[in-house]
């Protein structure tokens, strides 16, 4: 357990530093926070500061994810060893869902962050590249048909487990997990979208 506690929190400290307010202090002490929708993301960044603020927020926000994802579970780590009892899969996925965990709840910005959209993609890059596809899809869809960022990435968030549901299990069993559970997450996430919207 001491490896996976260990390797949680790194990735959950990697996913607390905010793209939004990494740029910010480049830019000169922005905080997107103050400004606009007041959320920390891609969406707010572009809004309030620019493409290239944006694209800077949002290249670090899906960096971490893959971080997390990619990096963390393989890390040498000094004087933790790999206990052989741990699923490597599920190693993997909890790292994962920690760089997401913490974009929306960081610990190194008073637990402000984000909505985890970013960091989910970062994580999808590496555990399932291909699923980017039909997720990439529903968002650009709905944010056509309604033009509204929130509703797409709730649509595009469920749209991963469904997805491999209807084509992946039960041999994607962990990874759909995983999807199903960040789904719920990404709607929690966006509970005040919902009340807007409604």
């Amino acid at each position: 357990m001491l490896e996976l506690g260990v390797r949680f929190l790194l990735a959950y400290f990697i996913g607390s530093v905010m793209g939004s307010l990494v740029m910010g202090r480049i830019y000169g002490a922005v905080d997107i926070r103050e400004m606009g929708s007041g959320n920390p993301g891609g969406t707010n960044a572009l809004r309030t500061q620019g493409w290239l603020f944006a694209l800077g927020v949002v290249v670090i926000d899906v960096g971490k994810g893959a971080i997390g994802a990619g990096v963390i579970p393989g890390l040498q780590l000094p004087g933790i060893q790999a206990n052989p009892e741990i699923s490597r899969d599920w190693l993997v996925l909890v790292c994962a869902a920690a760089a997401v965990i913490g974009h929306v709840w960081p610990i190194w910005h008073q637990f402000r962050g984000g909505k985890g959209a970013a960091p989910l993609i970062g994580t999808l890059i590496i555990l399932a590249p291909a699923l980017l596809v039909p997720v990439l899809l529903a968002w650009s869809l709905v944010l056509i048909l309604t033009g509204y960022v929130g509703l797409s990435t709730m649509i595009a968030g469920i749209t991963a487990p469904t997805y491999l549901a209807l084509t992946r299990l039960p041999a994607d069993q962990p990874l759909f997990i995983y999807c199903a559970v960040m789904a719920m997450y990404i709607v929690f996430s966006h509970r005040s979208n919902i009340q807007r919207m409604r």
